[in-house]
């Protein structure tokens, strides 16, 4: 635990992190890569182009700063970070590495303010948060390798089915190489999916969720193909050049947004790809619940919608399904290939019956997030019953 005087310290300085800290944290990646070209591998360097993961990195820093005498309330932060670390086999000797950069990051960044006792001060505060961070880690580790086809580290597996679900999506059926089990995963998990594209100068690492149920033989992933680049560098690579038989490299399954069972009811609402994660939930929901379940896919049409079949054959007398289209083809006909026109709002809600007091799970675009979150509070959806999962500062939700 920090010292008194290094948590007044570290506190006093969160108003300068507030107000700094993107400009701190690109300090530190530009570093970081400058001494560690090999950790370009294990990050997102599209999220580093568009500038989200300096985003996330300034905002943890300063929840820490602000916390740092109460924890406890970064445990769903730390929690989600710590799942994050794990997927990409993140190792406790890469913390020190991390903290010089950022203390040098940080010494930059406020200039003449950061003095002997400012900077000895974060080292101490560093040196705590990296300690929670190997511990949880490490028990995520441990605990993984006792999952049925648990193991630490990535494994290959081979492609064995590739099938087009829409005009952007495809899914990938994956198999272990050396013929053992599959991992166990919780649903809506996630996967690190490593791989070497030609023409570009080192390997990429992208998570991409489950998309299936978590009793079967296989792991499935569904990818959208994006376009521009680098967002679709690797997403073109797996629709264009990964085949049938072709090997992958995966990390365990990971992530902290699944489904629970509770007393209450459930309600999935996708927008796009977001449909993935949610997919994996909805048939564990429908398999072990016996509550009401309902499934809202919102997509700009048919020709983008993938997996409206597969969540239409589940539906009975407790499940129901209804699509809503943003931009409706000439031939998708209201009421016959979809059920609402527009987005997601209170009414479509209010048709289908949906309780208040359902647990909500949502995942999709950033627009549709924040319409999503905005449409639940005023339909008086509690906190508590609201899970998402979203790459970015929360204020980016409330502000879009």
């Amino acid at each position: 635990m920090a010292s008194k005087r290094t948590i007044e310290i570290v506190k006093a300085t969160a108003p300068v992190l507030q107000e700094h800290g993107e400009a701190i944290t690109k300090v530190f990646y530009t570093l970081l890569f400058e001494k560690h070209p090999e950790l370009r591998d294990v990050f997102n360097m599209t999220h580093q182009q568009k500038g989200s993961q300096q985003k996330v990195l300034a905002n943890a820093i300063f929840q820490y700063a602000v916390h740092i005498d109460k924890l406890e309330m970064m445990g769903p932060a730390v929690e989600s970070i710590a799942q994050k670390h794990t997927s990409l086999s993140i190792s406790k000797e890469a913390y020190p590495i991390v903290g010089e950069n950022l203390l040098l990051a940080i010494k930059e960044g406020l200039g003449a303010a950061a003095t002997d006792e400012i900077i000895d001060a974060w080292a101490e505060a560093y040196g705590d948060l990296a300690a929670i961070f190997v511990s949880r880690e490490e028990e995520i580790y441990t605990e993984r390798e006792q999952y049925r086809g648990g193991f630490r580290g990535t494994k290959a597996f081979v492609v064995a089915q590739k099938v087009v679900e829409s005009s952007v999506i495809t899914s990938f059926y994956l198999k272990r190489a050396d013929g053992t089990p599959v991992p166990q995963f919780l649903p809506g998990q996630y996967v690190a999916l490593t791989v070497s594209v030609p023409g570009t100068t080192h390997q990429h690492t992208r998570n991409y969720s489950m998309s299936d149920s978590s009793d079967r033989d296989y792991l499935r992933i569904s990818v959208k193909r994006e376009t521009g680049y680098p967002e679709g560098v690797v997403s073109n690579y797996l629709h264009d050049e990964i085949h049938e038989g072709d090997v992958l490299e995966l990390g365990m399954p990971s992530g902290e947004f699944v489904w629970q069972t509770t007393e209450n009811p459930s309600v999935f609402i996708s927008g796009g790809i977001g449909v993935t994660p949610l997919l994996s939930m909805y048939k564990e929901a429908v398999a072990k619940s016996t509550k009401p379940i309902v499934f809202i896919q919102c997509a700009l049409n048919s020709d983008v919608c993938a997996f409206a079949d597969e969540i239409e054959a589940l539906t009975n007398h407790r499940v129901q399904a209804a699509k809503v289209y943003s931009l409706p083809l000439s031939e998708d006909v209201l009421g016959e290939h979809y059920d609402f026109k527009g987005y997601l709002t209170e009414d479509v809600l209010e048709s289908l019956g949906v309780a208040a007091m359902s647990d909500f799970y949502f995942c999709g675009p950033t627009p549709f997030m924040a319409n999503t979150l905005a449409v639940l509070e005023a339909y008086g959806v509690a906190e508590s019953q609201i899970n998402y999962e979203f790459f970015g500062p929360q204020e980016e939700l409330e502000l879009v």
